[in-house]
């Protein structure tokens, strides 16, 4: 019996068949579309959300149920000694807070990781995990670190269209529409718990200039700066624009020669309050053990 587990939902944008190789698992996210419930990536794809949602289809995010998180927590620890779960951040979702009143009837067996991530980051928070399991970190050692390690990450999102926030409420409709008439480019950024505005972009290159260079403030400012062992991880999201990602990854790399860069798409609990068309740039520090 192996001693540490990592548990983590889909909004890491981990897949069942990624979390499979990678040793890791993933609580499928539900979803309400038109009064009937999905789980992502069991019987709700990337492609079937994106359609649905261009079809104007009543959408919205819910928590798992406590019966699903449980049911998955007692198959793993029949095979585990103690479970470390990384849920998405606390500021984002309610899920976080509902996974740490369900673990006080574990007896310390399962520790919920409250580092206010998401997505690509949330993603390095359970391989970061993994490589302490592996070190022979405990799961309460485990949970402690990522939490301290919480705000050494960053992640820059520019939007497509601002019709998902206006129809989710999260800008008014002038807003809306003033934006889309100047063809604004909205840059929002998720630093700790918000989902905040950071920058307006005429263009889609601007905004990919302004992201880029958010990032390299942030690793000069708060990272350590641009070293030669390259101690930073960087990332590439979208929502369904992976053709656009690709590009960004090659373009990113000029200006972060010989640093790795992933490409993900971004969670859909993100994508149905921003839609399609998102380009995202993130980066973490590499954690040292």
């Amino acid at each position: 019996m192996s001693n540490v587990a990592i548990v983590t939902d889909s909004n890491s944008g981990i897949t069942q068949a990624a979390g499979k190789e990678l040793g890791i698992y993933v609580l499928p996210m539900p979803f309400m579309i038109d009064e009937e419930t999905y789980f992502e990536d069991i019987d709700l794809t990337q492609e079937q959300f994106y359609e649905k949602l261009a079809s104007g289809a009543n959408i919205a995010t819910s928590q798992p149920s406590p019966e699903s998180v449980m049911n998955l927590w007692d198959k793993v620890l029949e095979e585990h000694d103690e479970l470390v779960h990384i849920p998405m951040s606390s500021g984002l979702s309610g899920s976080c807070q509902s996974a740490m009143i369900l673990a006080q009837e574990y007896d310390g067996r399962v520790q919920v990781v409250n580092n206010q991530r998401i997505s690509v980051t949330q993603r390095q928070s359970c391989l970061d995990a993994k490589l302490l399991a592996a070190k022979g970190k405990s799961a309460g050692e485990i949970r402690e670190f990522l939490e301290e390690d919480r705000f050494n990450s960053s992640i820059y999102i520019m939007l497509d269209t601002l019709y998902y926030l206006k129809k989710g409420g999260r800008i008014t409709p002038a807003a809306a529409a003033i934006g889309t008439m100047l063809r604004l480019k909205p840059v929002l950024q998720i630093q700790g718990e918000k989902l905040d505005a950071f920058a307006k972009a005429r263009t889609t290159n601007q905004g990919k200039a302004i992201m880029m260079t958010a990032i390299r403030n942030d690793i000069e400012n708060r990272f350590g700066g641009m070293t030669e062992d390259k101690h930073i991880w960087l990332q590439v999201a979208h929502t369904a624009n992976r053709e656009e990602a690709e590009l960004y990854k090659k373009e990113i790399l000029e200006r972060f020669p010989g640093y790795d860069v992933h490409v993900d798409a971004l969670s859909l609990s993100v994508a149905c309050h921003i839609g399609p068309g998102a380009l995202a740039f993130a980066c973490c520090r590499k954690i040292q053990v």
